[in-house]
């Protein structure tokens, strides 16, 4: 790794500002600055105390790319013995924080207009929006619902099954398609992408396959999350709801290996997009595979926060 690539995997490993890092490392913020951004380079003192504190959070002083030092540090997140599910499950804030983030991201990506102060009043006050369309409201509310079903299904080590995202799909999509919990049985594109997806005929075999493998047991969670959920957007299985299905999926197998979910935020759709558009067509999923370990870090954001840490 690059200073730059240290430092600013630094400061999504530990969720501070880069002021707060500055003061920590005990130098000026526009130094900080000028590292984060590649147009200085620390000095020696300074490589040594973002080598420690990197080394605190997993990542160990020895050349490696940014993407293995992200993994470094979300595996040992991983094996420190919290259970993520339930530390979720049992701060009633907590999960109401993912709940709102993990849906207004995620349906933001798919074009509702719904705010993120709508979208709670929706989701948390059962809000009708008279500016806004019941179509909007409907995704909200159900996406809300496919979460809590996650929530009780997805453990550490627990399998997932077909049924488990058909589920995720005709709750998702209840009252809004007609095939909600079904595979598509026609063909269909992806709008604004030159990426092929499957023939319908081959959909239940492709998924079954596709679920298989997701089984796997893996030292490498994060690759084989996003290496699933780029096969799944690639199949697009349903008419509707690939892409908040196939980002659940993506949640359950993360929480399956322990990790916090990926927040996927709406601000970086363009850049989340064109990277799984490149795992997809030219099989380079590492950035890809690190825009995932990104999102995830955002997730941890809202744990420790909440935590107070």
């Amino acid at each position: 790794m690059t200073s730059a690539e240290q430092v600013q995997l630094l400061l999504r490993l530990s969720g501070a500002t880069q002021e707060s890092l500055a003061k920590r490392l005990g130098v000026s913020f526009p130094a900080l600055n000028a590292w984060t951004r590649g147009r200085a380079a620390p000095r020696p003192a300074a490589r040594r105390r973002i080598a420690k504190l990197l080394a605190e959070y997993g990542v160990p002083d020895q050349p490696m790319s940014a993407v293995t030092a992200m993994k470094r540090a979300l595996q040992r997140r991983a094996r420190s013995g919290r259970n993520i599910v339930n530390s979720i499950l049992k701060q009633p804030d907590v999960r109401d924080e993912f709940v709102l983030a993990l849906t207004y991201h995620s349906d933001v990506i798919e074009g509702s207009t719904l705010t993120k102060g709508e979208t709670a009043a929706v989701l948390f006050a059962d809000a009708v929006l008279k500016n806004r369309t019941l179509r909007e409201q409907m995704e909200a509310k159900n996406h809300q619902a496919a979460i809590e079903h996650l929530w009780g299904q997805i453990r550490p080590g627990r399998p997932i099954s077909q049924s488990f995202v058909l589920r995720l799909h005709a709750i998702l999509m209840n009252g809004i398609e007609s095939d909600a919990g079904s595979y598509r049985t026609h063909a269909v594109r992806i709008v604004g992408a030159n990426v092929p997806t499957a023939n319908h005929l081959s959909v239940p075999r492709l998924m079954a396959a596709l679920i298989r493998d997701c089984n796997r047991r893996s030292d490498d969670v994060l690759a084989m999350a996003a290496r699933t959920h780029a096969r799944f957007e690639q199949i697009h299985p349903f008419t509707d709801g690939n892409g908040r299905v196939g980002r659940l999926l993506l949640n359950a197998m993360l929480l399956r290996g322990n990790l916090a979910p990926a927040v996927i935020e709406q601000r970086r759709k363009r850049e989340y997009l064109k990277l799984l558009s490149r795992a997809q067509l030219l099989d380079d999923h590492e950035p890809f595979a690190q825009f995932v370990g990104e999102a995830v870090l955002v997730g941890y954001a809202i744990l420790d926060r909440r935590r107070g840490g």
